[in-house]
């Protein structure tokens, strides 16, 4: 099995890279957002609360990023530093651009969606010259999101922060994120993401998101093991497919294979679970555990984020988590 190799003795663990968002999660659950009328603020986009849950598990982070000159892009970058995230690399647009937003209804704990909005939006003007090679240098792993490909200048800093990873021997793992409002099409996507794919160590995305990558290669769609070996020829040592409540199948490229177990939650809504075992697992990772310890304590994180409101807010200690594996260790 190829396990990612982490560099020993740089001052960061992970350096995110991708969207800054806003999330506005309805108050009055178990109805339509049309009849919604409160909704509470966090900071959202998957890259950011994987950074988020990293930094709670005790990871030295980073992130790199673009961030609207207004009062929302402070607040962002106020709880990125409250949580001893480094924003050195966090840039404040000065183009005009707005911070995306993400309303999120939620009808049930099955009922779920997210309304987002994403023209103009400081994250994806991101450019390449904010790419410092030195900075990813730095750090033991870069954590990016597929949504920065979406549109230019922020494709082209990713594929650089990427290429830049890669030089100097940082772990690139790659989250496909793929959120629809920003994409013209679903072929751009599927090429785009399958170019970052390629050039990364870990690979984690659900079912239906590598189906859009599967297409590109004409990959029968559905099949987790066809479509972890398609990746695992590149450059990745491993694949995470995620399905919900279903768990996870985590794939080696010596042909072995884990499917991980679910945890019991009082749910309340559906996202944010993926972010909370991404943090996790990585974590895991870091510290050298095997694939089954690493799924084990994304699955109880995930558990403990979608019993909460917040997604970013949610995410949880180590003990927290701990205390959930023990709770229902012999289930």
């Amino acid at each position: 099995m190829t396990l990612p190799s982490f560099a020993a003795g740089r001052p960061l663990d992970v350096i995110g890279l991708g969207r800054l968002c806003i999330d506005l999660n309805a108050n009055e659950i178990h109805r339509p957002m049309e009849e919604t009328r409160t909704f509470t603020k966090y900071v959202g986009g998957s890259p950011a609360n994987i950074t988020i849950a990293l930094a709670r598990l005790g990871e030295k982070t980073g992130f790199i990023g673009r961030v609207s000159d207004d009062q929302h892009g402070r607040f962002i970058t106020r709880y990125l530093e409250e949580r001893g995230i480094d924003t050195s690399h966090v840039i404040t647009d000065k183009s005009g651009s707005v911070t995306g937003l993400a309303f999120t209804e939620i009808k049930s704990p099955t009922d779920c969606s997210i309304l987002m909005y994403r023209d103009n939006v400081a994250d994806l003007k991101l450019e390449p010259g904010d790419i410092d090679a030195a900075y990813i240098g730095s750090a033991k792993a870069l954590l990016v999101s597929g949504t920065a490909l979406a549109a230019s200048p922020s494709r082209e800093a990713a594929l650089k922060a990427i290429h830049v990873a890669r030089e100097c021997g940082t772990v690139v793992i790659f989250d496909i994120d793929y959120r629809p409002y920003t994409w013209t099409s679903r072929e751009e996507t599927g090429i785009y993401c399958s170019i970052a794919a390629a050039k990364s160590d870990v690979i984690l995305g659900g079912r239906e998101e590598f189906d859009l990558l599967d297409a590109v290669y004409e990959t029968p769609h559905g099949d987790d093991r066809r479509t972890a070996e398609r990746w695992l020829r590149e450059s990745a040592g491993i694949v995470v497919v995620k399905r919900g409540g279903d768990g996870s199948t985590v794939y080696a490229r010596d042909g072995r294979s884990w499917t991980g177990r679910t945890f019991p939650a009082q749910v309340v809504k559906t996202f944010g679970a993926g972010d909370a075992f991404a943090g996790a697992f990585i974590h895991g990772l870091l510290h050298g555990w095997d694939i089954e310890r690493c799924q084990l304590f994304g699955s109880a994180a995930a558990s403990i984020v979608v019993a909460s409101h917040s997604c970013s807010d949610a995410m949880p200690t180590a003990e927290q988590i701990e205390d959930v594996i023990g709770r229902y260790a012999n289930g």
